[in-house]
């Protein structure tokens, strides 16, 4: 029988308290009965993260892994089910990095016929060439592991995350909404702070104080409006004479008044904002230069393409060391994509996490707004004919309605996650012979 590889990675499976849910529970489930019933040679291998065994806090060894599969007894049975038919490899990632620790973890998992792999990389062949896979947390600073397999030799990440995503599945249901616990959806990791000032005046501010400064907030613009057409009329560069006057305001009685008490205050204050904006803005500036100097960065966009281009990177070494190596795969950074160097490709599986999107609202001077969506997705490498194909598919999950009705009336439709990933990718073998 032919062989096919199927590739997913960044499951996040568990963790503390409102963690230990998973949202896409009957997906995966669903997934693992599809691909056991193929008549095909099959090898599903999750590339790392697979578990957020880092985000148990209250449970140490061997339980942490009793407790998953306590969590979990469906999703579980599934992987028994379908482990008795295809071969299931699993990498550990940096969350779940204990799995390549541990012998004991890994017999435990044999239960489940899922084969763990402790070891960083491992590499497939097919079509006389082969694929080069790993989590790609090695070239991560902050989750790199200086020391592969000793269980006390840990990244910095492994703390940031103990005390920040663990510490937030105990608290999310504390909320007024159970939203700390997708901290582990923000990426990249530096808009977490504007994700939590996010949520706090969409959700946990107290409504009566909502309320009261979103008009304020709301006619921010209109502000700036009558305040310029105020300056045209004073420099005498426009005849008009109707925001001086407040002519259309005191047309419109009670509501008018109000409307001018609101644009006063707003005045007054987005004139104090620019007075200290000014030198604030110099100082910024200079704090970014600084930054930068020490390689570090602010900007998001920025953020993001200096990461893949770690990947990109190591891929340029993975196939000058490896000449047969066609494909370069790993997960780690939530992205998927598939992008080629001549004629080899570099493949990242994404994750099955809920992702955000951060937009802008409609107008006014609020907080961005986080729009949830997923990308439920997975790659699939086999031989075809005389080459080797590449397939992308997508599995359908619709998003519950996460977001508040102000965020709801204030989004814009969502832009940045249109997938751009080709279904099919053909690897053409006669273009890759020496």
């Amino acid at each position: 029988m032919p062989k096919e590889y199927y590739f997913i990675s960044d499951l996040h499976i568990g963790g503390d308290e409102a963690l230990g849910v998973c949202d896409f529970e009957e997906e995966l489930i669903s997934f693992l009965q599809n691909i056991s019933s193929q008549p095909n040679d099959i090898e599903l291998i999750i590339i790392g993260d697979a578990f957020g065994l880092w985000e148990f806090t209250q449970v140490t060894g061997k339980e942490k892994i009793e407790t998953l599969f306590a969590q979990f007894p469906r999703i579980f049975k599934a992987f028994r089910s379908a482990g008795e038919k295809i071969k299931i490899t699993i990498l550990p990632g940096n969350h779940d990095y204990e799995i390549a620790c541990y012998t004991e973890f890994v017999e435990l998992f044999k239960d489940y016929y899922i084969c763990v792999e402790q070891t960083p990389s491992i590499t497939r062949k097919i079509g006389g060439k082969s694929l080069w896979i790993e989590h790609g947390n090695q070239y991560d600073e902050v989750n790199h592991m200086p020391d592969f397999g000793n269980p006390y030799a840990l990244p910095i990440g492994y703390f940031i995350t103990k005390n920040t995503v663990a510490k937030a599945g105990m608290l999310s249901r504390k909320g007024r909404h159970n939203w700390l616990k997708d901290i582990q959806s923000v990426y990249p990791t530096e808009l977490i702070p504007d994700w939590i000032m996010s949520n706090y005046f969409y959700r946990e501010m107290s409504p009566i104080l909502r309320w009261i400064s979103l008009p304020f907030l709301l006619l921010s613009g209109l502000t700036l409006f009558v305040l310029g057409g105020a300056a045209l009329e004073y420099f005498n560069i426009t005849d008009d004479n109707i925001f001086l006057n407040n002519r259309i305001f005191d047309s419109l009685g009670i509501v008018g008044s109000l409307f001018q008490i609101i644009l006063t205050i707003n005045a007054i204050a987005l004139l104090v904002f620019l007075a200290l904006a000014i030198p604030f803005g110099f100082i910024i500036r200079d704090l970014k230069r600084t930054l930068k100097r020490f390689d570090i960065e602010l900007d998001p966009a920025e953020l993001t393409g200096e990461k893949e281009e770690l990947y990109t990177n190591a891929a340029h070494k993975v196939f000058n060391d490896n000449p047969d190596i066609v494909a370069f795969i790993y997960g780690h950074t939530h992205t998927p994509s598939i992008r080629s160097i001549g004629k080899r490709y570099i493949i990242n599986t994404g994750t099955w996490l809920k992702q955000f999107e951060r937009i802008s609202p409609r107008f006014g001077l609020l907080p961005p707004i986080y729009v949830p969506f997923y990308c439920l997705n997975y790659f699939k490498v086999k031989k075809e004919g005389e080459n080797i194909v590449i397939e992308y598919h997508k599995i359908d999950k619709s998003i519950s309605n996460d977001l508040t009705l102000v965020q709801r009336i204030m989004s814009r439709a969502k832009k940045g996650t249109v997938n751009t990933i080709p279904a099919k990718t053909i690897i053409k073998m006669e273009l890759n012979k020496k």
